[in-house]
């Protein structure tokens, strides 16, 4: 059992709240961590996946099913199957509010998966499970490993590349024809296997909606609406820029990435490391993944920024609680990165408490009294917030 980032919050969200919600994508290990949270629940559970018929079977009435195990906790995994649900869950927590009643487990974002006219408000606190972390699986394998084949346990773990490279084409498949109809997007799927392939090649990049649009013929509209759906089934990030009290002329749309670096890979047909390294995507590969890896361990008050202006000063990631910047912080692949102008002006633009520039393995020293350079695994291990 790999331990994950958020069981701590997750044992203290159950000894209050009545329904617990983890949400994520599929495959990310919301199971497992379910049944290893088990031993620290005081009383009798009862699994249900609402995928397998014969556990839907015990729910043709529910309220029937929630009364008869009204003492037990009762985990509902893939509660986007029903989200009918909801409003059930809500009369029987307000007949009978004690902590851990309900566990759910989604493959989407609250606000997707579940009925917008019923509510658990007061009765719920939701946790997002993202994939494997580089501070969860460092004593595993090398972070060349773990960016190259991203953090879902079964590509990460895989014993080989051949059944990595497999497992991954196999996920995104399910994703186009399966996943992401059932939570609603109607569109056909070749388009939108173009879209998510899209999105994968501007990785990194400022999202223009419109460019995107004539390329698969839709509508700047529709492309927003994809770009949500995705976002909401934690593929894909949205960055928007940071508006510093400085009077510049700022980038005002969000730059893109895929979240996951192996299903980014995928997407492009990468078929290793070495090739990685020959591709253009690469620069653009490893600050999406750092991205990535710095934004699941930063608590849920402190929000991530980008910052460019048209004159070029530019900053990958500005992290920010109660709007005062705390970390600008540039990401660079290189073992011996150098002050250039843009950045040095974006770090002064934002006026952070510190300012980063980090690398894949460079050693942890100031390249001046405001710039520090460090390698990923220090920064996640000794300076993030």
């Amino acid at each position: 059992m790999i331990l994950r980032f958020i069981t701590d919050s997750l044992k203290e969200t159950l000894s209050y709240f009545a329904v617990t919600g983890i949400v994520g994508p599929r495959q990310v290990g919301k199971t497992t961590l379910v049944k290893h949270l088990l031993k620290y629940i005081e009383k009798e559970t009862i699994y249900l996946d609402i995928e397998n018929p014969k556990d839907r079977a015990k729910l043709n009435d529910p309220v029937l099913f929630f009364e008869r195990n009204q003492d037990k906790c009762v985990i509902l995994d893939e509660i986007q199957r029903m989200p009918e649900l909801f409003p059930i869950l809500r009369s029987m927590v307000d007949l009978n509010k004690i902590p851990a009643r309900f566990i759910i487990l989604g493959s989407a974002s609250p606000d997707l998966i579940r009925d917008s006219s019923e509510s658990l408000a007061g009765r719920i606190a939701y946790e997002e499970l993202s994939p494997f972390n580089i501070i969860e699986v460092a004593d595993q394998k090398d972070i060349f490993h773990h960016w190259f084949s991203g953090g879902f346990p079964d590509a990460f773990l895989a014993p080989n590349d051949g059944i990595q490279k497999k497992w991954l084409s196999n996920f995104i498949q399910t994703y186009i024809e399966r996943d992401l109809p059932m939570l609603g997007l109607d569109i056909n799927r070749n388009v939108l296997r173009r879209f998510w392939t899209m999105i994968a090649h501007v990785h990194g990049n400022i999202l223009n909606m419109n460019n995107l649009g004539k390329s698969l013929e839709i509508s700047s509209t529709s492309i927003k609406k994809y770009l949500a759906f995705l976002e909401d089934a934690f593929l894909i990030r949205q960055l928007y820029p940071f508006s510093a009290n400085v009077k510049k002329r700022l980038v005002k749309s969000p730059k893109v990435y895929i979240r996951d670096s192996g299903i980014l890979h995928s997407l492009l047909d990468i078929p290793d490391f070495n090739s990685l390294e020959s591709n253009p995507i690469l620069g653009a590969s490893w600050e999406g993944y750092v991205i990535e890896q710095i934004v699941q361990k930063i608590d849920s008050d402190t929000q991530s920024f980008f910052y460019r202006t048209h004159e070029g000063a530019e900053c990958d990631l500005i992290l920010v609680k109660g709007g005062i910047a705390l970390m600008a912080i540039e990401i660079k692949y290189t073992s011996n990165p150098k002050s250039k102008k843009g950045m040095n002006q974006a770090f002064k633009d934002v006026d952070a408490k510190m300012n980063y520039i980090i690398t894949p393995n460079t050693d942890d020293y100031l390249m001046n009294e405001n710039i520090r350079v460090c390698s990923l695994h220090i920064f996640m291990t000794k300076y993030i917030p």
